[in-house]
């Protein structure tokens, strides 16, 4: 039983620690660096981190079997973030959450077109629910939305779209390849990808460990790039990006929770009703489709003991 549940739940934590980088982000904000500062020592140390993991855990030369997709899937991971900090000069916070937000649906789409088949009535249903408890959870019920630039609406959804079309590179495996060395690869290049849009003068300037930004770049490091692309790579083959993309809707109450915890912000009563919205649209098709699978697996174990039962009377019949 533990099985079913076991990818999922990987999902779900990788998510989760996603939602936990916007409030370190704002931590190091408090502390006077940059989001642009904050960004490249996340990559920076998160690639470190990854050859430390490599190096404790392999005695095998660095494989790039696959390379391609790896590459891909760095870039997109820094470009990611690079297009959520742009979205960021023009959209209140809530807002580009909230677009961001629109990954759930963007990845169902993804996979609908590769796999060329409509989604589940249960993805379905539970895409609306999202849909539904995105807004009130992001607390954007009473935000003017008038004076929103259309630069600010563009890089929020094509960074919404970078999200998605990262979930679905995690989901090709690399078989020939251990998941620390795929993971040393793909840190590797979503800091290049970083470096040369964002401030990679912290490294030599003193900026990163003489004024204190790696305590930050330590935390982003590992929520923001080695724990979810480590789980992502072990689970989202086994649960299929459609499923991947509404179980990561956990990223944004998890990103509401934490605020309230670290930066003493608010939460109105509208917002806990979409949280457990969203919480219900997210636990939905995991339970009934794990409902749906112990149900297939009891059938198919009576069937065998009624093929073993009728098989022990006809050998009876017989003698």
């Amino acid at each position: 039983m533990m099985k079913i549940y076991l990818y999922p739940i990987l999902v779900v934590i990788a998510a989760s620690s996603y939602g936990v980088v916007s409030t370190i982000i704002k931590l190091a904000m408090q502390s006077g660096f940059s989001v642009s500062e904050a960004v490249t020592s996340q990559f920076f140390i998160g690639f470190c981190i990854a050859v430390c993991i490599y190096l404790l855990t392999n005695r095998t030369k660095l494989s790039f079997n696959g390379i391609k997709i790896l590459i891909l899937a760095g870039v997109l991971t820094g470009l990611t973030n690079i297009l959520y900090g742009r979205s960021l000069n023009y959209l209140p916070a809530s807002l580009a959450v909230v677009l961001l937000f629109q990954f759930t649906w963007i990845g169902v789409l993804i996979s609908c077109i590769t796999k060329r088949q409509l989604p589940s009535r249960i993805e379905f249903l539970s895409l609306i629910i999202l849909v539904t408890g995105t807004i009130p959870a992001a607390g954007l019920i009473d935000v003017d939305l008038s004076q929103i630039p259309f630069q600010g609406w563009l890089w929020g959804l094509a960074a919404a779209l970078s999200y998605s079309l990262f979930l679905f590179v995690n989901g090709r495996a690399t078989t020939s390849m251990s998941t620390s060395n795929r993971l040393v690869l793909v840190s590797f290049f979503a800091f290049m990808m970083s470096a040369v849009f964002q401030s990679p003068e912290i490294i030599w300037n003193g900026t990163l460990f003489t004024e204190g930004l790696w305590i930050y770049g330590l935390a982003l490091g590992l929520f923001g790039l080695i724990i979810p692309v480590f789980l992502f790579t072990i689970a989202v083959p086994k649960v299929g990006l459609g499923m991947t993309s509404i179980l990561s809707a956990i990223e944004l109450p998890i990103a509401v929770m934490v605020s309230v915890i670290l930066l003493s912000e608010t939460v109105t009563t509208v917002q806990i009703v979409g949280i457990v919205v969203i919480i219900l649209g997210i636990s939905l098709p995991t339970m009934l489709n794990s409902k749906i699978l112990v149900f297939k697996n009891n059938d198919a174990k009576q069937k065998l003991k009624n093929k073993s039962y009728l098989a022990s009377e006809f050998k009876k019949n017989i003698s």
